[in-house]
């Protein structure tokens, strides 16, 4: 299997890869058009990428069958594109969810402390401890979490150690789960925003969540209240938290812009960082060598299962629902040419087949095979299905309901 790498990635995932038994290109810096040349040369069945964006000419470029975002997110792929030509994409969720809640944390430090401005000025050569003692500890203080997925329970778990009180929104918690978490469960997304200290956001981008905090989340937030984004920048109105910073007095510590540049390197000319109240990293919550070993390992995982299995562990892009209206089920012997049969007749009646599998019983003597099917089939075809092979010992439709 081909596999072509189109980012920075672990040694001991390329040596993973040759260990399976997969050919591999390596080519951290190609991008753009040079990405879909790569392709188009190479024509791999595989394409590994970080935060390189994979394009819809990309995609066409070759016959490529499985996309890996090495990371949590995958908004850098055109899914969509994707899906229309049947290939795969896979991400690895979960296994930076330790990195980013630590950078989480180091940024409400760092904002509380004003650790980016104590070292500015030690640099330039002042000492200003008048200043810089004014913190106002985070003992007690409440936190709100907007999503409670991996990252924000990690978050959830050093809130703990700081001995913060927290409280958390998403569209999936219930109280059940909020008490088993240890955090207070909040209906409404403002609440969060009118109770909390300091705010962290945790959610993935999605049609849903792209500008989820916008004006009105600021304007309920506490004046002075800090502001934590490891998430992805189009979820917030960044425009919104400027002028937050300037009327309210909101600290904000964001690893992720509205902005950013395409590459790992570049100018960065966004307004926003020159805002005396922001703190900001460079999108690196997921750079720890930790997480990147360990996102290295799954993505050998989901290549080397799909190699052996033909499965995707972790795929994003398969249908949740289909236009199935039925399933046929048939109880068959396991012998040559019995699903053809069924198949041919699905066909002649017009009916397009939208899923199907086909399990063995112990002994290879029998079988049974569920065929979803996009309308009925008519009784007289079940009947005549049936007569016709003597090798159906059942056959039975059944009715889908949403």
């Amino acid at each position: 299997m081909r596999v072509l790498i189109a980012d920075k990635f672990e040694q001991s995932g390329r040596d993973g890869l040759e260990a399976a038994g997969c050919q591999f290109s390596y080519q951290p810096d190609v991008k753009d058009e040079a990405l879909v040349e790569a392709i188009r040369a190479y024509d791999p069945e595989a394409l590994v990428v970080r935060s390189t964006k994979v394009t819809e000419p990309m995609i066409e470029a070759g016959a490529l069958k499985l996309i890996v975002r090495a990371g949590a997110g995958y908004n850098t792929i055109d899914v969509a594109a994707a899906s229309r030509r049947g290939v795969y994409v896979s991400n690895c969720p979960g296994k930076n969810s330790v990195a980013v809640a630590e950078l989480a944390f180091a940024l409400i430090l760092a904002l509380d402390r004003r650790v980016a401005d104590n070292v500015a000025q030690l640099r330039e050569g002042r000492w200003n401890k008048k200043e810089f003692s004014k913190a106002r500890g985070l003992l007690g203080r409440t936190l709100g979490l907007v999503g409670t997925g991996q990252i924000g329970r990690e978050v959830i778990a050093r809130a703990r150690a700081f001995q913060m009180p927290v409280i958390a929104w998403s569209r999936s918690l219930t109280e059940e789960s909020a008490a088993a978490l240890g955090v207070e469960r909040r209906s409404e997304l403002l609440d969060v925003a009118r109770e909390a200290d300091v705010v962290s956001i945790h959610v993935a981008l999605k049609p849903e969540t792209r500008g989820l905090i916008d004006a009105d989340f600021f304007g309920a937030m506490r004046e002075g209240a800090y502001f934590i984004n490891t998430s992805r920048g189009e979820v917030v109105d960044q425009e919104a938290l400027r002028r937050a910073m300037r009327e309210k007095n909101i600290r904000a510590g964001l690893d992720v812009f509205a902005n950013e540049p395409a590459g790992s390197s570049g100018e960065f000319t966004d307004d926003i960082a020159r805002e005396p109240n922001l703190y900001g990293t460079h999108h690196i919550g997921a750079s720890t060598d930790q997480a990147q070993e360990a996102i290295a390992a799954e993505t050998v995982r989901i290549i080397r299962t799909f190699k052996e299995t033909g499965r995707v562990p972790n795929v994003v892009n398969l249908a949740r629902r289909t236009p199935s209206t039925h399933t046929l089920v048939v109880r068959h012997r396991d012998r040559p040419g019995v699903l053809a049969s069924v198949l041919n007749r699905v066909r002649a009646e017009s009916i397009n087949v939208q899923e199907m599998e086909n399990v063995i019983f112990e002994g290879s003597e029998a079988a049974v095979a569920r065929i979803n099917l996009e309308s009925a089939l008519p009784g007289e075809v079940l009947a005549r299905l049936k007569a016709e092979n003597a090798d159906i010992i059942e056959l039975s439709l059944l009715e889908l309901r949403g």
